[in-house]
């Protein structure tokens, strides 16, 4: 097997151009390139990019508001992932503005790990009912849909909030300024849904794209290969994630998300309305569907709904616009400790990793400073 080390030193041999830039779509590559400090291994000329995978990043900002209402009003429990609980939303600061603080006011709010935990508790709590915020990407979303098929206990409901990865790439290269050259695509997506949902971004696009781990040496292997398919001028899929992508992905995952789930236009924090990008539940479980069982808290007048926060430049951020040191708010107003955008929540959020590795330099203040913004 060939290591990180002969993988850099196979790069480093690359004539490779003077600039060019890479994008990482998920946010635990995101995560294990910056822990393990490859950018500052990787010749300067290469650019990585971090893209839009951060399912607590893109939650629609009026899906967690609604469940900070139903928690509030309804007397349910609501649950959610742990990183969900600190999400801001964009309301008046004498109301709760997060889950979290809507547990401090006295609404039964508790973080989960898994599907099944929903339903333990659930179980354990058959008089009342219980409400899962279902955030996240196909990974998440596949053992929701298994929950759901294999019959989830009666007073389980589900805020359905999932979203498919490929659509919002699809949406950066369709825009005609994607700010990437080539793509490094996600492997836990990949190993559910099948490494065939990416063959559209070399096809259609003529990016290179390679499908990674979260390893150093399996995403310098894509690395490698996506710089190596740009100097050749050959582009393709290649999958350096072998061990667990397989053609088809999990037939049984798979099977699962098409006998629960429709998917429709989804909308995505900060970004909009992307094509069949989200998940609903289907018909056939709407016993299941808080949006059917329980008032709605949708409020559409509400102002800046959807919105990141005035000054948050979260949306460029998960776009691959600007890095996250170049928002406007990084290490000033938003901290880890005092999060005014979603990137700075997650461990998944660009902005929280950056900011955990030690990158305190907010680079929009200095260009404000020297008049260049």
């Amino acid at each position: 097997m060939t290591t990180a080390t002969e993988w850099l030193d196979r790069i480093r041999a690359l004539p490779l151009p003077p600039r060019i830039k890479v994008m990482n779509v998920c946010g635990g590559h995101e995560r294990s390139i910056t822990t393990a400090g490859l950018r500052k291994a990787i010749p300067t000329n290469i650019e990585l990019v971090p893209g839009p995978g951060c399912p607590v990043c893109i939650c629609p900002e009026e899906d967690i508001y609604e469940a900070i209402q139903l928690a509030l009003h309804e007397g349910v429990i609501l649950v959610a992932y742990g990183d969900m609980l600190r999400v801001p939303v964009n309301a008046p600061k004498s109301e709760p503005r997060s889950l979290e603080q809507a547990k401090a006011a006295g609404a039964d709010v508790r973080p989960i790990a898994s599907p099944t935990e929903a339903a333990a508790i659930a179980c354990a709590n058959p008089s009342r009912t219980v409400v899962f915020l279902a955030a996240g990407f196909e990974t998440t979303t596949a053992p929701a849909a298994a929950l759901l098929a294999q019959g989830a206990p009666d007073n389980l409901l589900f805020l359905m909030s999932g979203r498919r990865t490929w659509p919002a790439v699809a949406l950066l290269l369709d825009s005609g300024e994607p700010g990437f050259e080539a793509l490094i695509a996600p492997g836990h997506v990949s190993t559910v849904m099948g490494p065939e949902e990416w063959e559209f971004v070399p096809r259609d696009h003529d990016l290179p794209t390679a499908i990674a781990g979260f390893t150093p040496d399996s995403l310098l292997a894509a690395l490698y290969s996506v710089l190596r398919q740009k100097i050749e001028g050959k582009c393709f899929l290649d999958n350096c994630y072998p061990q667990v992508v397989r053609p088809g992905g999990n037939a049984t995952a798979r099977r699962f998300i098409d006998e629960t789930m429709d998917v429709v236009d989804g909308n995505w924090r900060g970004i909009g309305p992307i094509p069949r990008s989200g998940y609903v539940l289907k018909a056939a479980y709407a016993a299941h569907d808080s949006r059917t069982r329980l008032p709605s808290y949708t409020e559409t007048a509400r102002k800046r709904a959807g919105e990141m926060p005035p000054g948050c430049d979260c949306a460029k951020v998960v776009l691959g616009k600007i890095y996250p040191n170049e928002c406007r708010l990084y290490g000033l107003a938003c901290t880890p400790r005092h999060p005014i955008g979603p990137c700075m929540v997650s461990d998944e959020g660009a902005c929280r990793i950056w900011w955990a590795d030690g990158v305190r330099e907010n680079v929009w203040v200095g260009r404000k400073a020297s008049g260049a913004e």
